[in-house]
């Protein structure tokens, strides 16, 4: 961190806090991490307060919108936003490094100062939100206790790609317990929690950024907090095209995910197998919208990526899984067929690699993305005609396979 660098001890700008303070308390909070989201505000900002006054009618409710400096008409429609009777309104731009992670920072932070009993997060592009979801997500902890309430979404079989690869099978090998969405965007969380979270020195980091959400759950778990699932039916948002815009992101949930490995390491060396986390409701039957893939440009940035980072995969990963990739990168892009061992092997061995790396961390998971990518672009052409439901099966068995592999992380990760 450079010198002059000034490092921020809180999230909340003055304004803000003098907000708080006329506000006073607040028995539920719902906020709202968002930047450039004008089109989708309003819908979410609506569907949780109509949920906030229907469900916790009587208790102080607020919500806030937590804004990451927007330059489209963002804050301005939040401002202008009518919500439903007894729901009060906070709407700032937070202090600190830019990202989702901070964002979360400013809310934690006043839902501690206003004593809140439950505290709601939910992204800001959802379209497919409804006033229900503040009952799942803030119910368990005001009634049943509970710390960390994840998300459990019927998503669409191409959507949540590094999910599905890498952080829930990483987090049910790892941590031994089988969360569907351990970065789904939208959590309840106790005050308990909260104070655990905004304690941390992490705010300089990529918890900062697209990392805060794979953080909470570790931490969630690894804290041994009281955990479950909620189901909250399908989720449809503004999706992405993994080789068009998931590089950062992947980098970002994939650097904290191997960072909290040496944090957490005598917690996943000690877990042998993984166990179900309860379920608080019935998983409904709904059909998400389709998700668009480009497996040609997927494939392409494969190829790339062979031909940019080779000698560096054959020193991480060892020269047979070095050629193995190679006949890879020589398959039609529409035939492509990424074996799951090859991918958890991979996974692992960058995981290892990471931890001793002597040069740029952040370029060494850059090497890793274009083999994220071509076990995506295997995935898609192996289910192109499967349900979602049937595709989802393939990421349950994927995710076993990272937990009877994990024998050879220990082994290498001793060795390290």
């Amino acid at each position: 961190m450079a010198a002059d660098r000034v490092v921020l001890d809180t999230a909340l700008r003055e304004w803000a806090r003098q907000r708080i303070s006329e506000i006073g308390w607040a028995d539920v909070i719902v906020g709202i991490p968002c930047f450039n989201s004008e089109r989708t505000i309003a819908h979410v900002m609506k569907a949780a307060a109509e949920g906030m006054s229907k469900h916790f009618a009587g208790k102080a409710l607020l919500l806030i919108v937590s804004d990451g400096g927007s330059t489209d008409y963002t804050r301005e429609v939040a401002q202008k936003t009518k919500l439903a009777r007894g729901v009060d309104k906070l709407v700032t731009i937070y202090r600190g490094v830019p990202g989702k992670g901070t964002s979360l920072r400013c809310i934690f932070e006043a839902a501690l100062l206003l004593e809140a009993k439950a505290c709601v997060v939910m992204d800001s592009d959802l379209r497919s939100v409804t006033p229900d979801w503040v009952k799942s997500l803030a119910g368990p902890v005001l009634d049943s206790g509970y710390d960390f309430i994840s998300p459990f979404y019927i998503r669409h079989k191409y959507d949540a790609t590094i999910t599905n690869n890498i952080a829930r099978a990483l987090t049910q090998s790892l941590y031994g317990r089988r969360l569907k969405q351990p970065i789904g965007g939208d959590f309840g969380l106790s005050p308990k929690l909260l104070q655990a979270l905004t304690k941390e020195d992490v705010w300089e980091t990529d918890i900062a950024r697209f990392g805060v959400d794979i953080w909470m759950t570790t931490i969630a778990i690894c804290g041994g907090f009281k955990i479950a699932e909620t189901p909250l039916g399908a989720k449809i948002h503004d999706p992405k095209d993994p080789a068009a815009s998931l590089g950062p992101m992947f980098r970002q949930v994939v650097g904290t995910l191997f960072k909290m490995m040496k944090s957490y390491e005598a917690v996943w060396k000690s877990v042998a197998r993984s166990e179900e986390v309860p379920l608080l409701g019935d998983i409904p039957t709904v059909e998400p919208e389709p998700v668009e893939i480009s497996v040609e440009t997927l494939a392409k940035r494969f190829a790339l990526g062979l031909e940019h980072f080779g000698p560096v995969w054959k020193q991480v990963l060892g020269a047979k899984r070095y050629d193995e990739l190679a006949a890879l990168a020589k398959q039609e892009p529409g035939t492509l067929e990424f074996p799951v061992d090859l991918w958890v092997y991979a996974v692992y061995d960058f995981a290892v690699a990471y931890t001793r790396w002597q040069g740029d961390r952040d370029q060494l998971l850059e090497m890793l993305v274009p083999i994220y990518f071509a076990r995506v672009a295997g995935f898609v052409n192996r289910s192109r005609d499967l349900s979602t439901a049937d595709a989802e099966k393939i990421f349950d068995a994927q995710a076993l396979r990272f937990e009877e592999l994990k024998p050879y992380l220990l082994e290498k990760w001793e060795k390290a």
